[in-house]
């Protein structure tokens, strides 16, 4: 099935050609006045979704999840939908044939999935694996396997076998640019599938539950994550981390609710209802609000401010001021700094533990 693009390609060549009347360039910077910026912006059509609120065109996108979550099957399902309209590329770096062949097939009537024929997985072949110069390698064959397979949307699973420094801050950096230069080069849409660390099921999912360099966050032009819901084993939320266009749809106080389910011959993520993100986090024990100080000391103590703290927490800030203070109480005065005091801050909401007497 061949695809046909919502965008008039006549009046698109046409903002581009009126565009770069009014540009001019300066070796790697095109500079231009404000007015015309907004002018010929506007001329321009808008960004199409490409999932709900998620994932618009020419986004260079990030979708990431615990292990065992079902990110792998959210992130087909997203292709499935949008290669009703546009060709897809799928990098799979998880699952072999077989087990992708498992995975999409009734295991009843032995029916296999029918998906748009304008998707299309590829898969590295591990005899033409070549470790030199791998990231150039793997962005490379995407590149091409992409401009060969006419497909403007590209889904990567995962960054791990795109980046392997992923950690460090100057790789994650120059990995990202590379990305963003085939964003902007062809107009490609591109979502990478990444992990979050161990992280604690009575906390909100934040930035800094992405794996890896916080430069990765700072690229992906939007993020959403995946989290396990505390109602029901087969329940998952996706909340909204950042947008640049459109605005935050699915965020701390409505979260999409959905129920990971079998439908004949695929597995679904099918959507229930939005509400707040704290009605899926479950309740902390002892030994969770034990952890949750002493990670509030230790970052204490390394230097970071009250509302840094609580960002890679995942608490209020006057919550942080609390712990801080009872340790202050408990703990001689020369091992605690307590020159950063406890800021007046509205909670939004989002304080799990208020209700946490302080002694």
């Amino acid at each position: 099935m061949e695809t046909t693009d919502s965008i008039n390609p006549i009046e698109a060549i046409s903002a581009a050609v009126e565009a770069q009347a009014h540009t001019t360039d300066i070796d790697m910077l095109a500079v231009k006045s404000v007015n015309d910026t907004l002018i010929d912006a506007s001329r321009e059509p808008d960004p199409e979704p490409l999932y709900d609120k998620l994932w618009y065109q020419g986004e260079v996108s990030c979708l990431f999840a615990d292990s065992n979550i079902g990110k792998s099957l959210f992130a087909v399902q997203i292709a499935e939908g949008i290669a009703q309209r546009f060709r897809v590329l799928y990098l799979d770096c998880e699952l072999s044939a077989k087990q992708f062949q498992d995975r999409y097939t009734n295991k009843k009537t032995g029916q296999l999935h029918r998906f748009p024929d304008n998707f299309f997985r590829a898969t590295i072949v591990p005899a033409r694996m070549d470790l030199k110069d791998w990231e150039d390698r793997i962005l490379g064959n995407i590149e091409k396997a992409a401009l060969q397979m006419k497909t403007p949307v590209i889904i990567v699973d995962n960054i791990g076998y795109l980046c392997n420094n992923a950690e460090k801050g100057q790789d994650a950096g120059t990995f990202m640019m590379k990305l963003l230069k085939l964003k902007q080069q062809y107009a490609w849409s591109i979502l990478i599938i990444a992990h979050t660390p161990k992280r604690h099921a009575w906390a909100p999912i934040t930035q800094n539950d992405l794996a890896g360099s916080k430069k990765l966050f700072n690229y992906f032009d939007s993020v959403f994550a995946i989290g396990l819901s505390s109602k029901d084993e087969n329940f998952r939320f996706v909340k909204q981390l950042k947008v640049r266009y459109g605005g935050f749809s699915y965020g701390a106080g409505s979260v999409m609710v959905f129920e990971l389910s079998k439908d004949d011959d695929m597995v679904r993520f099918n959507f229930l209802y939005t509400e707040p993100e704290k009605n899926h986090l479950s309740e902390p024990d002892d030994n969770d609000i034990i952890q949750r100080d002493m990670r509030v000391v230790e970052l204490h103590k390394q230097g970071l401010n009250y509302r840094d703290i609580a960002a890679q927490v995942g608490i209020s800030k006057s919550m942080v001021g609390k712990i801080i203070a009872k340790a202050e109480q408990s703990t001689p005065a020369s091992t605690v700094d307590s020159v950063d005091k406890v800021d007046k801050v509205d909670d939004g909401g989002q304080n799990l533990f208020e209700n946490q007497e302080s002694e």
